[in-house]
């Protein structure tokens, strides 16, 4: 399955790699860069406290504004709870973050189903003033929780587990703007199911959402026809339904539900669709005039011999599959 990479950068600021103290005095302006914090230093492992230690010894962290989290100690076999700890702990130091990437590890380094998160929850209670914030990996945890000043979550794995997606729906988020889940596949640990949406589907506790990504599922039929008669859809300006195994029956729920004509965009690239809904899908949202992103159309793959795939010879049930898995 193909990654699709780092998500865009929270804020627009240049990443800085903290490398020690050298690079604490290189940089005049502590809060004009985003601070990217890594074990991995040119091939040298050094042990993330010791990183973190340092940085907040060298760095004035009374002006930092974004941190972004890259590898720790044994990525791959070590969650992440040490780094929140460690972030949360010194929360008090950090009055002016505004934006925090934790698992802003490329897939060069690391399979995102490598990436081991845990509960994120204390992020949020400890920095009540930030204003987005981005996981990468798998196993993330969250519990319900108020946040007045989250603008935007996003998170990305291979494999969310439906308590989480539950829990999202459950916060009360009266800032957020935009939300982005990556649903993955089972095999790497996603257990939800449609009805885990129905708290973010609501729009209920999400009185400001203008976008809204529900993506990179295996269920994404079922999300789409969910979509179609969503109260919270209204009020988006963006939807974003791609990565997954959307087909014909997702998206024509999706053409026989409320209107769309508010949207500016909507995203069903990465898509199981055949030429004639796509042509469907693709007049609707012209007259509409509703921008959308219909690119990487994919055909079912097939288990059977090699040759008989798809054909007349084909004995074997086709499956879809998310983008995003391991």
């Amino acid at each position: 399955m193909t990654d699709h990479g780092h998500a865009d950068q929270p804020v627009d600021l240049p990443t800085e790699p903290y490398e020690g103290p050298g690079a604490a005095t290189a940089v005049a302006d502590h809060g004009a860069v985003a601070w990217h914090l890594s074990c991995d230093r040119g091939g040298r492992e050094i042990p993330f406290a010791d990183v973190f230690r340092s940085f907040c010894e060298h760095v004035r962290t009374e002006e930092v504004r974004e941190v972004r989290i890259g590898t720790w100690d044994e990525i791959g076999s070590t969650g992440s709870e040490e780094v929140v700890a460690l972030l949360c702990g010194a929360a008090e130091r950090f009055p002016a973050l505004r934006a925090l990437y934790l698992g802003d590890i490329p897939w060069e380094q690391s399979e995102i189903s490598w990436i081991v998160q845990s509960d994120v929850t204390p992020l949020l209670t400890s920095f009540p003033r930030l204003r987005r914030l981005v996981v990468r990996g798998s196993g993330v945890g969250l519990r319900p929780v108020l946040h007045e000043e989250l603008r935007l979550l996003r998170i990305e794995t291979g494999g969310l587990p439906g308590a989480t997606a539950r829990a999202v729906g459950a916060c009360d988020l009266p800032s957020l703007r935009e939300l982005e889940l990556w649903m993955g596949e089972e095999e790497y640990g996603a257990d939800s199911d449609v009805e885990d949406l129905a708290g973010i589907l609501s729009g209920e506790r999400l009185p400001e959402l203008r976008h809204l990504g529900l993506q990179n599922s295996e269920y994404q039929d079922a999300i789409a026809a969910a979509v179609a008669t969503a109260p919270v859809v209204p009020r988006l300006r963006t939807l974003d339904l791609s990565m997954g195994a959307l087909g014909d029956a997702g998206a024509t729920a999706l053409l026989a539900g409320q209107s769309l004509a508010h949207l500016d965009s909507l995203d069903l690239s990465h898509h199981f669709m055949s030429d004639e809904v796509v042509g469907r899908v693709r007049r609707r949202m012209r007259s509409l005039e509703v921008e959308v992103d219909l690119d990487e159309q994919l055909e079912e793959e097939h288990d059977c011999e090699e040759g008989t795939e798809g054909g007349p010879d084909c004995d074997c049930v086709g499956y879809r599959y998310a983008a995003v898995g391991e």
